[in-house]
């Protein structure tokens, strides 16, 4: 360990946080997923933390050799106005499984009888690497760590951290995808389309001005599911409607049903991209079940209704990605919250899984 005050020790404060650790004195290994397990199966309660006990891959070249199709990662950020801890989210929601036995060995969804796990090849991915106090300079580090995983044809699945992770995350999209050619259906209770928050552009509340501005991802593109409560305001919805967003709230779907408003933005999301990407804020659901998040809003869906809708979406329209933002586990001690942001994945892997079926 470098001695403080020296030039090396200086480094590492400044640049520790983003510099990968040297490996070099270590045996040479086979690329491939790392089994981190030490027995066939392991209480939930036990071993290494990984998302359902899954393997671990490190690189690139593990994503190939392990033939891999989706990588669940963290990105563990939080500049949230409202309640604090976004960042402590990756690790909640993989420990959110509190009695299934690791890894996954047979896991039928119970509505569809099909078994994510049997037909695709799932790992975990670590976290990209944080600045523990620079939500700008994360941003830069999250975009590549999440471009990495689609350059190799992987579907990433991002675990926040707060929803300013949408830009660099929908900007990774873009980058391999191509601008414009990336839908996003955004499930949430706000519609994050803010000039600033607090005079800061990398807020929790602003990711869908900047992909719009940077012309990632056009305002026609963008579709908003449950939004209610005080936000937007007049002025932010015109500006919304002036760049084609097209947003779904609650009040529709208590008018119409979920079903109906469902279809409009199956229909939506596919109405010029090729590729559809999930962001899902916990709040688009109740309180009651996720009290656990930055910006809790009354009246949202209940789990009954969101799970069916990720489901659809990635078993009839496929996904190129989806994140899961917005987990704040120290305000729900009794880890609701947590624990439906990780069925809500299982959702969306066995809709993944449908769709290679073609289920």
């Amino acid at each position: 360990m470098p001695v403080d005050g020296n030039s090396s020790w200086k480094q590492f404060e400044k640049d520790g946080w983003r510099t990968p650790l040297d490996r070099s004195g270590e045996p040479a290994r086979e690329p491939g997923p790392i089994n981190l397990n030490r027995f066939m199966m392991q209480p939930a309660f036990s071993g290494v933390p990984t998302f359902g006990k899954l393997p671990l891959c490190l690189n690139p070249e593990d994503l190939r050799a392990g033939n891999v199709d989706v990588a669940i990662c963290g990105a563990p950020v939080d500049a949230s106005p409202g309640h604090k801890g976004a960042a402590w989210g990756p690790m909640a929601i993989r420990g959110a499984e509190r009695y299934l036995p690791g890894p996954p060995h047979t896991r039928p969804h119970q509505v569809t009888r099909v078994d994510p796990f049997e037909v695709l090849t799932v790992v975990d991915y670590g976290d990209a690497a944080v600045h523990p106090m620079s939500v700008e300079e994360s941003h830069d580090t999250i975009r590549g760590f999440v471009r990495e995983i689609a350059e190799v044809g992987v579907v990433p699945i991002v675990l926040g951290g707060d929803h300013s992770i949408l830009w660099p995350n929908g900007a990774a999209m873009a980058d391999v995808y191509g601008a414009g050619n990336v839908g996003v259906l955004h499930l949430d209770a706000h519609a994050d389309c803010s000039t600033e928050i607090l005079g800061h552009r990398h807020g929790n509340g602003t990711p869908i001005r900047r992909l719009i501005e940077d012309e990632h991802i056009p305002g026609r593109n963008f579709i908003q599911v449950g939004l209610r409560g005080y936000y937007p305001d007049d002025e932010l919805k015109s500006w919304m409607e002036a760049n084609g967003l097209r947003s779904h709230f609650m009040a529709e779907i208590d008018e119409d049903g979920m079903a109906a408003v469902i279809d409009r933005a199956v229909a939506e999301a596919l109405d010029g991209p090729e590729h559809l990407y999930i962001s899902l804020d916990v709040d688009v659901l109740d309180p009651a079940y996720a009290p656990g998040t930055g910006t809790p809003e009354p009246g949202g869906l209940t789990t009954r209704e969101l799970f069916p809708i990720l489901r659809r979406l990635c078993s009839e329209v496929g996904i190129v990605g989806a994140e899961v933002v917005e987990v704040c586990p120290q305000a729900d001690p009794g880890y609701t919250t947590a624990l439906n942001a990780h069925r809500a994945i299982m959702e969306m892997l066995t809709g993944l899984a449908m769709h290679r079926l073609g289920a």
